[in-house]
């Protein structure tokens, strides 16, 4: 098995490429770092092909460490031939290897191993013959009242039985059931227990039927959670004469004579041991494939989230709405530190709606705030309706922005958010983590878990372990991309940082409050425990605003610095110079430069590119949040009407889209485009501000019906 050529193959990539990226990755260097500053040895593979990368790494290591295994406990039983040896190597799946080591794994106390103690092999294998003429007669020979077979027909079905296990067994025959009954079946699921169902979620599912290999993945996992919640029963089914006749073509001879007890025990098989079996498989491997599908859609809708363009430079009224324990206000200045708080009650019970807007309009003026951020859960529309009309009686010159508070009660709860506030309640830190993002949502949102920031579907019905660590990939690479300016940052923001544990994150905040700002980047290596190794993965993704180095707040990587330096001058610029607008018009040929200066082209392009705008945030390129003034109720959509939304959330089937009224709308996957398109992630991203059509409007279930088509 040679998995540089595997990778190679399936990644269409060089071997020098793979044979170099295994190398970087065994030497511990981080997929940030290696993505960033390696890209000569890679041959510039980004962030996403390199965690793929990775993840078929440890697989196929651990395939072929499973081979090795295999045919080591084989051999010891000294039942390894060549011919099995060979299939082995060659298997492409572990559940390929584990189907040709099934008839060797010892097992518990079976039917067959009951009967193989009783002395029944022997016969198992004079009736898989079908040579003799009366094999009730030859039965007789097995009978043995001391070892529990009393008559010829209880050694007859003792041999059955290891004849039925014999067939389960084999590779070959599991491999066939396996890709006919994926190929052939039909996924069949029935209502259990409809008062399970309250909500009437899996009513579509109380007696329906799919193509098992055409049945989408979110469908999949919405029938996993119906059976698991005890409301569905979901069972595969297959015209059973197809694998029966397959299997009596490969087991009976075609002058056997004992072809009737050889159809029972291949139907018994069958129904007995191979079917639970390979449904089992089937199921397994779609609800595989369907997480990995929706993990990939969470991990795209993720990044578009924490990738959102921050608002800078305003001071913010954070507000937390509810009912019952009223809506949690904050102020925070430009810096994100907290100024004021206080609870208003502008909805029921209490309805305190003019008393909250002369509350509002005190702190507005006293704290000269620009924005209201408003979170999106319980009571948003009503609250949005008092801030609207507000700003509308008083003609101010202010904005609204309904924010995503997915996750905001899960950190306002945290030892963090204790630690940050310690004399708040948990209403005024979400509060102010709904303000804070507006300013800048990623330093926010990686203080959340992030499976709690919502932006996925049936997550938690997910493997929990694998889900988190595809997402926390995401926050990393976010981070990263963006850069940190670590004499602001917080230590949730340090540990995504590439190569920082968290002990370290934690111990920059001490260096910083004991000795104050960081001046250079190379002052980072004095911080307990961040050695060199961490310093080489870490200090190109580290910014120093006013340091005394330009260099230290750009992109620039310091093992760089003598080459950008060496760059400046060959271009005529004046190295103390703080900024190089132009310097791209000067380079005429960057493998021709690149030459010179004695570094790779990319590496070259990279500093280019960081000397033109320095410190320069990727996020500017996204979408600005839409600012509101005014409120839209669900009564005042009419068909027809175009109107400017965000979209919020993405799943396989469509994508929900804020336009201003209490429900988000949803774009259905087949009103996406004017084409057809197999995913809505290749026409939009969480974030996108989009302009839709209402196509339809049920007031009763608040559903609300959008398209995109011919806007």
């Amino acid at each position: 098995m040679n998995i540089i050529e595997i990778l190679s193959d399936e990644l269409n990539i060089r071997k020098e490429q793979v044979e170099n990226t295994i190398k970087l990755i065994d030497e511990d260097n981080t997929i940030p770092f290696i993505a960033r500053y390696r890209k000569e040895l890679t041959g510039g593979l980004d962030d996403e092909i390199l965690r793929n990368f990775d993840e078929r790494l440890n697989y196929l290591r651990n395939l072929a460490s499973r081979k090795e295994q295999v045919i080591r406990l084989i051999e010891e039983q000294g039942k390894l031939t060549l011919e099995l040896q060979k299939e082995i190597e060659n298997a492409t799946t572990l559940t390929i290897v584990e189907d040709l080591y099934m008839p060797y794994k010892s097992k518990k106390r079976t039917r067959a191993t009951i009967a193989k103690e009783k002395g029944l092999e022997e016969l198992a294998g004079i009736i898989l013959l079908g040579e003799t003429t009366n094999i009730d007669e030859v039965a007789i020979n097995y009978v043995d009242p001391e070892k529990g077979v009393e008559t010829p027909k209880d050694a007859l079905n003792g041999a059955s039985d290891i004849i039925a296990e014999f067939i389960s067994d084999n590779a070959t025959y599991r491999g066939y059931i396996r890709d006919i009954t994926f190929n052939e079946g039909k996924i069949v699921t029935k209502v259990k227990d409809v008062t399970k169902d309250e909500k009437e979620i899996f009513t579509m599912y109380y007696d329906y039927e799919e193509e098992v290999k055409k049945i989408p993945s979110h469908r999949v996992l919405a029938l996993n959670r119906g059976e698991n919640e005890k409301v569905l029963s979901v069972k595969i089914e297959i015209d059973t004469d197809l694998i029966l006749n397959y299997l009596y073509k490969q087991i009976i001879l075609e002058n056997s004579t004992t072809r009737e007890i050889l159809q029972n025990a291949i139907q018994d098989s069958y129904k007995r041991l191979i079917s639970p079996s390979i449904e089992r498989d089937i199921r397994n491997a779609l609800t595989d494939v369907a997480q990995e599908g929706a993990i990939d859609v969470f991990k795209k809708n993720l990044y578009q989230l924490l990738m959102i363009k921050p608002i800078k430079g305003h001071t913010v009224l954070g507000l937390d709405p509810g009912f019952r324990t009223g809506c949690k206000v904050a102020v925070i200045d430009k810096t994100g530190k907290k100024l004021d708080n206080t609870v208003v009650y502008p909805t029921i019970p209490k309805n305190e709606i003019e008393k909250t807007k002369k509350i509002l309009l005190k702190l507005i003026k006293e704290h000269n705030i620009t924005l209201i951020a408003i979170g999106n859960g319980t009571a948003s529309r009503e609250t949005e309706k008092v801030v609207a009309d507000m700003i509308k009686e008083n003609s101010l010159k202010i904005s609204y922005v309904i924010v995503n508070e997915a996750g905001a009660s899960v950190y306002s709860a945290s030892k963090l958010a204790t630690h940050e506030f310690p004399n708040d309640d948990v209403g005024t830190r979400s509060a102010v983590s709904i303000a804070r993002r507006l300013q800048d949502p990623l330093a926010e949102l990686v203080k959340i878990e992030p499976r709690a920031i919502g932006v996925g579907q049936y997550q938690h019905d997910m493997n929990q372990k694998k889900l988190e660590e595809s997402l926390e990939g995401v926050v990393e690479s976010s981070v990263n991309e963006v850069g940190v300016d670590i004499n602001t940052a917080s230590p949730s923001l340090l540990q995504y940082v590439a190569g920082i544990k968290k002990s370290v994150s934690e111990n920059i905040i001490v260096y910083r409050e004991e000795n104050g700002a960081f001046k250079t980047r190379s002052e980072i290596k004095k911080v307990k425990g961040l050695g060199p190794k961490m310093f080489e993965q870490c200090a190109g993704f580290l910014r120093i605003t006013d340091g005394a180095n330009f260099l230290d707040k750009t992109g620039v990587h310091p093992e760089s610095y003598t080459v950008a330096t060496k760059l400046i001058e060959m271009l005529g610029f004046d190295k103390t110079a703080l900024s190089f607008q132009g310097i791209k018009n000067k380079v005429v040929d960057t493998k021709e430069l690149a030459d010179k200066l004695q570094i790779g082209e990319m590496t070259l392009i990279d500093i280019i590119t960081e000397l033109e705008k320095p410190g320069r945030d990727p996020r500017e390129d996204m979408p600005s949040p839409i600012l509101h003034s005014e409120v839209l109720e669900i009564e005042d959509l009419k068909i027809g009407m175009k109107l400017k939304g965000t979209i919020r959330n993405i799943v396989d089937f469509g994508a929900f889209v804020d336009i201003g009224v209490h429900h988000d709308g949803l774009v259905h996957l087949s009103q996406l485009a004017n084409r057809y398109i197999k995913h809505p992630l290749d026409v939009v991203k969480v974030g996108d501000i989009v302009d839709v059509c209402v196509i339809t409007v049920d007031t009763k279930t608040k559903k609300i019906g959008l398209s995109m088509k011919n806007l």
